[in-house]
């Protein structure tokens, strides 16, 4: 080849090449700010971004990586502006979803969604189109929108470890446990370490009764992050759950001192206190919580409670109004027309429909302010719980006792007050308490004579046992007991009769392989059946449930065993009740524990039993 043509050819060749080196720098700056993006290191990833455009200013690569830069940053309206840009000239579904995410950081979700959907429209298998899309859904609060997204991203990427955790943290919150926990499982699977993952399975397998799974992976996700405050609280709370209540409070204060106003660990923190009986801390502590928290109505409530176990009437019973303003908090009262009467002004001559709102023992134990009410003149229409109605309609004072579920076929009536209000309505305190004896009537002749028949001779003490409660009730793992735990009191000279209405799976063998202990469950109908039979016995001995308000109500001694921390009725420190003069009380020491209770019944039994025993053989008399 002659000079001149080779000069020609190296002449027409220096362009190419200096366009291939500009072109492979481009790449090079792009490259090097998306590894400075995903470090987190925005001012060199725009460095680089500025870089690229000197060398080609109208690059829509650019201009993306520049809206990513921008968004990043927090600055949208210059993302928004930027990833139009990059669009106008190429259209690609990854700058829609840049321009999606910029428009949602900047509040303008419809916008989005709309961008997002036309990108998915352009690449309808690409899992993380989805995920974002699902993402913004989130931001707009279409929960169940951006659920079905998650599930589309995790369809089309079963490796998409974000996909998965997110779909399962949406279906926790819409309570759908089982498949929430499949999502989670996948996502740890994917990525072992991740707290958010770990902390959202861990209230998933709490939702399911696997406690002791749920701490390990609470306990795992503090540790990986353990500046997380809810996290710390919410091991806080299960921790608790368990009993193990000294680290329990450490981690809710560990939460607090990152977040001393945190509402959650504030409760969390009380009720930990509350339950190791240090009850004045507790009380200092609610009181933070509601001030904090606005006047939270769980901390006025639990507050309440509180002054309520000290006697502190005149506070307790008006901060127990706050429970009707407590989310979750068991509440039977219904809605109902007319005006609720708190206590002020002339009934006499008035109809008033009183309600039970709680629980059957709670019923049993207030509805003593019934005859005082009607000694105002008023006409009383209570509704209760049906097992209770047959029993208190024959009450003094009583114009009609229906069931509670009546709901319309209620009969016209004035006012409408629940039962709870009606020792706030009388101002009770500790010394005005109305404590007759006995007030509930007393069963029929005939249904006595029946139970008689049932139980054979009198050759001894008839004793009653009841060891457990409504298995749903929030203290029931502290308030009751397996059946074998009983069985040192068998040894006195009585005869032992079950009033155990329901009786457990554990305990149900124990009990058929009981030969002295008479099953009464099947007879034990109503109320009324389970009052006839206490009237049989010479002495109740219960924790802390219906039977043990029935019998008490009754007049019969009443022997109810109480847990370290007991419901509010029972007050502190003291072995009888200012509601029941026929009852004792034998409480948990700070051991927490029952077997040194059933020691001091079995001894106190047995020299019960020892004394009627040598004084029937003194006077000749039979039982």
């Amino acid at each position: 080849m002659a000079h001149s043509e080779r000069q020609i050819v190296q002449q027409k060749s220096e362009p190419v090449d200096r366009n291939l080196r500009a072109a492979m720098r481009l790449e090079e700056l792009h490259a090097a700010a998306i590894e400075h993006l995903r470090s987190g290191q925005l001012l060199k990833a725009q460095s680089r971004v500025k870089e690229a455009f000197k060398l080609d200013a109208e690059s829509a690569e650019s201009m993306h990586l520049m809206a990513v830069v921008d968004t990043a940053a927090g600055h949208a309206d210059r993302a928004i502006d930027w990833a139009s840009r990059a669009i106008r000239k190429d259209p690609q579904p990854a700058y829609l979803a840049t321009l999606g995410n910029a428009l949602a950081s900047a509040g303008r979700l419809d916008e989005a969604l709309r961008v997002f959907d036309k990108a998915i429209q352009l690449k309808p298998n690409d899992a993380e189109l989805w995920r974002q899309m699902g993402d913004a859904l989130i931001r707009a609060r279409r929960k169940s929108e951006a659920l079905l997204c998650f599930r589309r991203a995790f369809e089309l990427d079963s490796g998409h470890a974000d996909a998965a955790y997110k779909a399962g943290h949406l279906l926790h919150g819409a309570g759908q446990l089982a498949e929430a926990l499949a999502y989670l499982n996948r996502s740890i699977d994917l990525q072992p370490d991740i707290a958010p993952t770990l902390h959202t399975r861990a209230l998933v397998l709490n939702g399911l009764g696997r406690i002791e799974e749920a701490v390990a992976d609470c306990r795992r996700a503090a540790k990986l992050d353990p500046q997380n405050p809810d996290t710390l609280a919410n091991l806080g709370a299960l921790l608790r759950a368990q009993g193990h209540l000294e680290e329990a409070l450490s981690f809710f204060d560990r939460s607090l001192k990152i977040n001393p106003n945190a509402g959650k660990a504030l409760v969390g923190r009380a009720s930990v206190l509350s339950d190791l009986g240090r009850v004045e801390e507790a009380m200092s502590a609610y009181k933070r919580s509601a001030a904090v928290v606005s006047e939270h109505s769980r901390s006025v409530w639990n507050l309440a409670l509180l002054q309520m176990l000290t006697g502190d009437f005149k506070r307790g019973l008006k901060g127990m109004q706050a429970r009707w303003e407590v989310p979750g908090l068991p509440n039977g009262y219904p809605p109902l027309p007319g005006p609720k009467w708190l206590g002020d002004g002339n009934i006499a001559g008035k109809t008033i429909l009183v309600c039970a709102d709680e629980g059957l023992g709670d019923a049993i134990q207030l509805v003593r302010y019934i005859p005082l009410l009607a000694g105002r003149g008023a006409r009383v229409i209570l509704t209760v719980q049906d097992a209770l109605r047959p029993l208190f309609s024959k009450i003094e004072g009583v114009w009609q006792c229906l069931p509670g579920s009546s709901g319309a076929l209620l009969p016209p009536f004035d006012l409408h007050c629940p039962l709870s209000n009606l020792p706030l309505v009388f101002g009770t305190r500790l010394e005005t308490i109305p404590a007759a004896v006995s007030y509930l009537p007393q069963p029929s002749r005939e249904r006595v004579q029946a139970w008689e028949s049932r139980l054979g001779p009198r050759a001894r003490s008839r004793v009653g046992l009841v060891w457990s409660g409504n298995p749903e009730h929030l203290n029931d793992h502290n308030r009751s007991m397996p059946l074998r735990m009983l069985s040192g009191l068998l040894d006195a000279k009585a005869s032992f009769v079950s009033l155990q209405k329901d009786v457990r799976p554990n305990d149900r063998a124990e009990l058929l392989a009981r030969v002295d202990i008479f099953d009464a469950a099947q007879h034990l109908t109503d109320f009324v059946e389970t009052a006839a039979l206490i009237s049989c016995l010479d002495l109740v001995i219960t924790v802390d449930t219906s039977v043990a308000h029935l019998s008490a109500a009754l007049g019969k001694p009443t022997w109810i065993l109480l847990p370290f921390m007991p419901d509010y009725r029972w007050l502190l420190h003291r072995e009888d009740s200012p509601w029941y003069p026929t009852v004792r009380l034998f409480r948990q020491s700070e051991r927490r524990e029952y077997g040194s209770v059933i020691d001091r019944v079995r001894r106190d039994l047995q020299s019960l039993t020892d004394n009627e025993l040598d004084l029937a053989q003194r006077t000749g008399s039979v039982r």
